[in-house]
């Protein structure tokens, strides 16, 4: 009876403690479908792993396999990662059994007015003496209620977050990289056409210098010609300026020194195509780094509150120590000195002030943050997806009426040409026709180079070929909604 009577009592008080355990959480419902729509679906394909080759460059292969082993920028990001990766293995490391080792050995003075003096002096003949213990301790706790497992996939899923935003920053700075170089080619192919116009412009100033030196014309007609000129040498200016500019930009990527960067040297720029993924509104969740990122923080913070759910529930180790004690360090090993222990503990939380129910309400707040970075992000990745493919398609839309212009500008510069082999045209009529003609190749060269700006960053907004190294698989915690 005597046993049933503890039994009861021990029931009730687990009742009792449980008594504040907040009700079952519903799972959470996440967004599985990107807020895309009107874009124009062609059958292109995702990035490859490896998209910018599709340039057929190699010394941007270089640049970008040498920002990607020497970054600044990444190398925080693979710091963060390992620091996760051993936040997990700290975790594990506090669930199942702990066994140590210990030992003690101290020699101390009985006090000559402590209680021990109170004795007859027969009873103890000495004042100092020496203690030597020797223990192996075991200790193994339940995790029935699943805390401690809710504690390792957690940190489990706040390493996968870190995995997935060192790929986002990857993505980013290799996006930047060939941004800027191909920036650095744009400009190098507008300097070669305005040092064409300006040959041409300084020949409509030598003409209209002789034409006034013959007052054939006002002086006039010269400021005009050197304002034209030096319109023309500043523009090249800012040009070269810009080029400079961007290999510095270039050498804080790659993380080396300018002069320390592959030799760069002028080329076409290449043409890029311009179809989206069929699949782009669906699939874009799990195609950027940023998102699924996102998307395990939601989880660790799932995690996070169901192991502070499980802080309602009793807690339960088992203790267990093999001792040795004895007041002769010779005698330490001896069978006799044996003093093992064994115990068992029970944690049962009753009254804490309301401790573990605002526990578990910042744990809920902490999943309602992540749910709304969540959904942020995914707006902001719709959003920057639709811009750079509108970006691409007003450009190809623009570059087709400009392809027109030149073809019409080239016919006029020919005809003019033509007029003035003839003799039934002033040779200006020719240079100015030629100058239109190269305006509207400066101005095609500047839309190539928005077209190709806005690829690139096409290819990162898709998430730069990263994959995930596992699925965010449907669970008891997470569902996703239409």
């Amino acid at each position: 009876m005597k046993g049933l009577r503890v039994a009861a009592s021990g029931a009730l008080l687990i009742v009792a403690a449980c008594a504040g355990l907040p009700p079952k959480p519903q799972p959470v419902q996440l967004t599985s479908e990107a807020p895309l729509s009107e874009l124009d679906h062609g059958g292109g394909s995702w990035p490859a792993k490896d998209w910018w080759t599709r340039y057929q460059d190699p010394t941007l292969d270089q640049l970008i396999t040498a920002a990607l082993a020497g970054s600044p920028t990444l190398a925080t990001a693979h710091a963060r990662f390992d620091s996760a990766r051993e936040s997990v293995r700290l975790a594990g490391a506090e669930t199942g059994a702990q066994v140590g080792l210990q030992g003690d050995a101290e020699r101390q003075r009985l006090s000559d007015n402590g209680l021990v003096s109170a004795f007859p002096p027969s009873l103890l003949p000495f004042h100092w003496y020496d203690t030597y213990d020797l223990g192996l301790q075991a200790r193994y706790t339940f995790d029935w209620w699943g805390k401690q497992r809710a504690i390792v996939e957690a940190a489990m899923d706040q390493a996968h977050a870190a995995q997935a935003e060192r790929s986002a920053a990857a993505n980013a700075l290799v996006s930047a990289v060939a941004d800027t170089y191909f920036g650095w080619q744009a400009d190098q192919s507008r300097l070669a056409v305005l040092r064409e116009r300006r040959e041409t412009v300084a020949r409509e100033g030598r003409i209209a210098a002789e034409r006034v030196q013959a007052q054939l014309e006002p002086a006039d007609s010269l400021q005009r010609a050197a304002l034209a000129l030096a319109t023309v040498d500043q523009d090249i200016a800012a040009l070269t300026g810009s080029a400079k500019l961007r290999v510095v930009a270039l050498a804080a990527l790659v993380g080396r020194a300018p002069d320390g960067l592959p030799a760069l040297a002028p080329k076409p720029l290449p043409a890029v195509p311009v179809a989206l993924p069929d699949d782009v509104k669906l699939d874009l969740i799990a195609r950027r780094g940023d998102i699924v990122a996102s998307r395990w923080r939601v989880e660790a913070a799932t995690r996070n509150r169901e192991s502070v759910r499980a802080e309602f529930y009793p807690d339960i180790s088992i203790n267990a120590l093999v001792n040795l004690d004895s007041l002769n360090a010779s005698k330490l090993l001896e069978y006799g000195s044996r003093a093992p222990e064994a115990g068992v503990a029970l944690h049962l939380p009753i009254f804490d002030s309301g401790r573990l129910k605002s526990q578990y309400r910042g744990a809920q707040a902490a999943i309602d943050a992540a749910v709304s970075a969540y959904d942020e992000t995914l707006v902001d990745a719709a959003r920057d997806v639709a811009t750079q493919a509108a970006t691409r398609e007003r450009i190809a839309a623009e570059r087709a009426q400009r392809v027109r212009q030149l073809a019409a500008a080239l016919q006029l510069r020919d005809s003019a040409a033509a007029r003035v082999r003839e003799g039934v045209a002033d040779v200006r009529i020719a240079l100015g026709a030629t100058d239109a003609w190269i305006q509207q190749r400066d101005e095609l060269i500047k839309l190539d180079a928005a077209a190709l700006s806005a690829d690139i960053n096409l290819q990162r907004a898709l998430g730069g070929g990263y994959e995930p190294p596992a699925q965010l698989a449907k669970s008891d915690s997470t569902t996703h909604q239409q």
